[in-house]
């Protein structure tokens, strides 16, 4: 007989934190955020701990380069999506792991005979108002100007003037050589009250570019998240098909962690590719594995080998695998009886295996349930997909600016290694949406104001840290009622108000 879980499959917005006492050192500066990324036994400390709870999705259309630098800079690891050629994936890797803090490749670049129309259409999609003329258009050709919103004026011009004709030169630049210091090259931008320094090779090439505005923000990144070379931390999504090719590609480039990257985890396929990795390289590389929903996939991939174990099937925005198969798990039912079954583990084998919350995070409060029901630490794909350092495009869809985001197991992604059986290598049906999601800025503003609030909450539950707020919350189940109570109620909004 089939078996059957008693209790409902709940989701994070069925519950609420109850306030604890809070003593006069609850205050939001004390809370640390600090928490075990790998695998460790009782008494020892864990090899890879982060500074915040937070990873970026394993996918195409949230975690490049990019964002592996950004998030790492705020003290979480960006998980760089797999569903790409094993070179270009290690390409990714190599160039996050090479990045020189302050140093930024510049992402917008135009050639000279390219138009005003040409640069505002750049700005709009990138955010960024100074732009790098190059020979030919690319981040790293042969500098020949800058444009900054200094150099036109859009109301007395036509829009069709060429960059070249209203660019400022490379003769009355200010710039410097490649080997320049980061502290010669801020000094450089104080001297000469620049707000940018472009750093050009022998050959003229534009090498970095760095502003003036990061030098605070640099000053300001406590939380950064470095390896013993003080490089930043990178992780990668792998799968169980070219595991064998990949993974070493992967180390090669520096990768600081991996996970295999499946929509459900509870599998030989999977026991085989911790089994070859263990074999291949001991301990010494780390990986994560899942995703799993119940105490039994739990344990299956920690006793396999796996550094962390990933929790959620089909709760995440752009995901239909519930309504296609019909199979998954409320994600709070499932981190709740999940973390309950690493703590038995725990006792059990001495051995404290981390869980991370991948999907079902819709408000930022979600974040802060899920790391009082045993989360280690939470992995979020649409939360991320709209910021500046997603991979995607910034859109205009009726007056309001969007970035895309897609599934991987979309049409448009085609990941079929993430669903694989075992069969044809192909995606046979769409297990995720193409979709926009609103544009909302930089990922450091963002970030920075998520976890002033899951601080702020656990001041009000009267912890500290994560491993004590997983010990004190207390936790309400809450009626369909009390969710309407909880928002704004029985007041004329004065947004929605015409006073006549």
């Amino acid at each position: 007989m089939a078996t059957f879980f008693t209790e409902p499959s709940r989701t994070f917005s069925e519950f609420l934190l109850v306030p604890g006492y809070s003593t006069k050192e609850c205050m939001v500066d004390n809370v640390s955020l600090k928490t075990p990324v790998v695998k460790f036994k009782k008494g020892e400390k864990p090899a890879l701990e982060m500074n915040i709870p937070l990873v970026s999705a394993v996918m195409q259309a949230v975690s490049d380069d990019k964002m592996a630098v950004a998030l790492a800079k705020e003290g979480g690891i960006a998980f760089i999506y797999g569903s790409q050629t094993i070179e270009s994936q290690a390409a990714m890797v190599a160039r996050a792991k090479s990045y020189k803090a302050g140093f930024v490749v510049s992402d917008s670049n135009i050639s000279p005979e390219s138009t005003l129309n040409d640069i505002l259409a750049l700005k709009a999609r990138t955010g960024h108002s100074t732009v790098a003329v190059t020979t030919d258009g690319t981040a790293q050709g042969k500098l020949v100007g800058l444009v900054t919103s200094r150099d036109y004026r859009v109301s007395r011009m036509e829009g069709t003037e060429l960059v070249k004709d209203f660019m400022t030169p490379m003769s009355e630049l200010i710039w410097a050589p490649s080997g320049t210091s980061l502290k010669e090259a801020n000094n450089i931008i104080w001297d000469n009250k620049i707000n940018q320094l472009p750093i050009v090779d022998s050959e003229g090439r534009l090498e970095y570019m760095v502003f003036r505005k990061d030098y605070d923000s640099h000053k300001e990144n406590k939380n950064e998240l470095l390896d013993e070379h003080k490089r930043y931390v990178v992780g990668a999504g792998i799968n169980t098909r070219d595991y064998k090719e990949r993974v070493p590609a992967l180390v090669e480039a520096g990768v600081d962690i991996m996970t295999i990257d499946s929509s459900e985890g509870y599998s030989e396929w999977q026991k085989d590719t911790l089994a070859w990795i263990r074999e291949t390289y001991g301990d010494t590389v780390k990986v994560g594995a899942g995703n799993v929903v119940d105490a039994e996939g739990f344990r299956f991939l920690a006793e396999c080998g796996a550094d962390f174990v990933k929790v959620g099937i089909g709760g995440g925005s752009i995901c239909i695998t519930r309504e296609q198969k019909g199979i998954g798990r409320g994600q709070a039912s499932a981190v709740i009886e999940v973390a309950k079954a690493r703590d038995e583990y725990f006792k059990e084998t001495g051995i404290y295996v981390p869980i991370c919350s991948d999907g079902g995070i819709v408000y930022d409060y979600h974040m802060t349930l899920a790391l009082a029901m045993g989360a280690d630490f939470i992995m979020l794909g649409r939360y991320f997909a709209r910021f500046d350092e997603s991979p995607t495009s910034k859109v205009n869809i009726n007056g309001t600016y969007m970035k895309e985001y897609w599934g991987e197991g979309s049409a448009r992604a085609r990941n079929w290694q993430r669903y694989d059986m075992g069969g044809d290598a192909k995606l046979s049906f769409e297990e995720g949406v193409d979709s926009y999601v609103p544009y909302a800025g930089s990922l450091r503003d963002n970030v920075g104001l998520s976890l002033k609030k899951v601080k702020s909450t656990m001041c009000n539950c009267g912890v500290l840290s994560i491993p004590e707020l997983q010990e004190k919350a207390k936790i309400t189940v809450i009626s369909t009622t009390s969710l309407v109570e909880g928002g704004a109620h029985d007041v004329l909004l004065k947004d929605s108000a015409t006073i006549k």
